[in-house]
């Protein structure tokens, strides 16, 4: 439930206060048009050839795939969810780091069990910079880190048996109220099976214990681990227990899915919905415990943020339960009173709908001085952006509140959908990789199955909100940028030398590599320690963040690639 108190309904003076006009006025930028390309950009298709002239003939033609030429009006296909070339230094993750440091990893008063050697465990330990507000008497073990430290002598000998007695040291010692063992790359070559370990354990101590198969090597990225977490949390939790009736007398209940309150973004998501009246039963899984997700089933809608990372939940659920979902962004201020906007078409409630413009209206006032501040200091300065997620799509809508252009961009992990939006779903071939992520069979409850929409109801908001739907990142890229899939290091270099840019969005592998050519690098996987980026305090904290960056005159002691080559 809700760890904030829900505003009060606006008063009659409150809602005749709002000047519709007024807000138009403010609200000057669409988060869904693309800023052109700079007049001096380079020609895609000359700088698609360059990228990968120096690979060997096998690896051109692989990487060739990868790398597009964006025109949104005719989206090209691209390649994605393949394994990278051996020998490319790539930037991705595993498939444990999906699962457990993404997905699970954040649910504040579940003890996280890593069946692995410690690095593993370590990496996986707050290194994502998750931030929860747990209510005062209740579990918070997100700054524990538990590992079973295989040795040697368990690759040798078997490790259940330290499992086994993992799990009895954890609940003796902090008796949470459920267990979750997370699969490394050493077992699954010696074979340990974790499922059947937790099942003992379970009978043995009464509480929840679930095991996943989440070893690095398997799948393609980090990808297929947000998928097996998906699985593990609809099979174990979602709808395991019900809200009472007293606590669903607020029809607005919504879930947010994808938010793993990075820096505290989910702490103003919540803000603003509580603004606005509306309730969040649960968030999968930032700032959440394991009772939210487990009544999650009780929302009367799900709202996607990253959609790679749990697509797959919101499908399941509304097959089960009934729950529409709707993909939404609330990274940008522009993007964010959009989201607003859907919600409240959404659930088509006059007073709701006014409530919002109060929102947006008074936070939006806030928002733009200092965004004309900082637009006057860096519009024009193009950008790239490589980071997973759903991110290097959201954070485009912040530099168009600042006007900062996209040149290029692209996804560790992504999928094709990601790129060129849900409609390519059902086209996209299944290949070796994905088979080996059970893909779980989901109907419609008997008894809890409740549409919460008519079919004519969602076919008719369908004109307007984009329902069960993510048209992607291309179609909101401008025509000529650079679109490239599991970017690698010597791509990179190529794009920093063709486009000049005045910043790069990408993780922590390139970050350095990056500032060592003399050009900022913001980290928006863990956001270098800033944040909260999200909603419209979130914009301005990333306005002036971005301005300081940018601006600063420490950047002139290194030379960049084309100026060293011009010397």
């Amino acid at each position: 439930m809700n760890k904030q108190e829900i505003s009060p309904e606006p008063s009659a003076d409150e809602l005749a206060a709002v000047d519709l006009d007024a807000v138009a006025a403010i609200d000057l930028v669409d988060p869904d048009r693309a800023l052109p390309l700079p007049a001096d950009a380079p020609d895609g298709e000359e700088l698609a050839k360059h990228m990968v002239e120096a690979y060997p003939a096998k690896v051109l033609r692989k990487r060739k795939k990868h790398i597009k030429v964006n025109d949104p009006d005719e989206i090209p296909e691209i390649e994605a969810n393949v394994r990278s070339t051996p020998g490319i230094i790539t930037t991705r993750g595993c498939c444990y780091a999906g699962c457990k440091g993404v997905v699970l990893g954040p649910i504040t008063d579940v003890v996280h069990i890593v069946h692995g050697p410690i690095g593993c465990s370590y990496y996986a330990w707050m290194t994502r910079r998750n931030q929860a507000d747990v209510p005062e008497g209740e579990q918070d073990f997100l700054k524990y880190c538990f590992s079973t430290d295989m040795t040697t002598n368990e690759i040798v000998f078997g490790g259940e048996k330290k499992l086994a007695k993992a799990i009895d040291e954890a609940f003796e010692i902090f008796h949470p109220k459920a267990i979750d063992v997370f699969s490394t790359c050493p077992v699954g070559l010696i074979g340990d099976d974790v499922h059947a370990v937790a099942r003992e354990a379970q009978k043995k101590l009464g509480i929840p214990i679930f095991g996943f198969s989440c070893e690095g090597y398997k799948g393609v990225s980090q990808s297929a681990g947000h998928h097996i977490a998906n699985n593990g949390l609809f099979k174990n939790v979602v709808g395991t227990e019900e809200l009472p009736p007293e606590a669903k007398t607020n029809p607005f209940r919504i879930n947010m899915l994808g938010e793993y309150n990075i820096g505290g973004d989910a702490f103003e998501i919540e803000r603003i919905l509580n603004e606005c009246g509306i309730e969040l039963v649960a968030t999968f899984s930032g700032n959440a415990q394991l009772a939210e997700l487990a009544h999650s089933q009780e929302a009367n809608l799900n709202l996607i943020q990253c959609h790679r990372s749990i697509n797959y939940m919101a499908d399941m659920m509304e097959t089960k339960f009934g729950i529409p979902w709707l993909k939404v962004n609330f990274i940008g201020a522009e993007s964010t009173a959009k989201t607003l906007r859907k919600i409240g078409r959404y659930f088509d409630d006059p007073e709701l709908t006014a409530r919002i413009e109060v929102v947006i209206a008074e936070e939006l006032a806030k928002v733009e001085p200092i965004r004309e501040q900082v637009k006057a200091r860096v519009e024009g300065r193009p950008v790239m952006i490589f980071v997973g997620g759903s991110r290097s799509h959201h954070y485009q809508s912040l530099f168009k509140d600042m006007g900062m252009p996209v040149v290029t961009a692209g996804y560790e992990f992504a999928h094709r959908d990601d790129y060129e939006g849900y409609r390519v779903a059902d086209t996209i071939k299944i290949d070796a990789d994905s088979r080996n992520i059970e893909e779980l069979t989901v109907e419609a409850d008997p008894e809890r199955y409740n549409p919460r929409k008519s079919p004519e109801q969602l076919e008719e908001l369908k004109k307007t909100v984009d329902m069960a739907d993510y048209k992607g990142m291309m179609p909101e890229m401008p025509k000529g940028a650079m679109v490239v899939d599991d970017v690698s290091h010597i791509e990179l270099e190529h794009l920093i030398e063709a486009y000049h840019p005045a910043l790069v969005c990408s993780g922590i592998k390139d970050k350095y590599v990056v500032e060592k050519m003399g050009i900022p690098c913001k980290q928006l996987h863990n956001y270098d320690y800033g944040g909260p980026y999200a909603g419209f305090r979130g914009a301005v904290n990333f306005y002036e963040e971005i301005d300081r960056i940018v601006n600063t005159p420490v950047w002139n002691f290194v030379a960049a690639p084309w100026e060293k080559q011009s010397a």
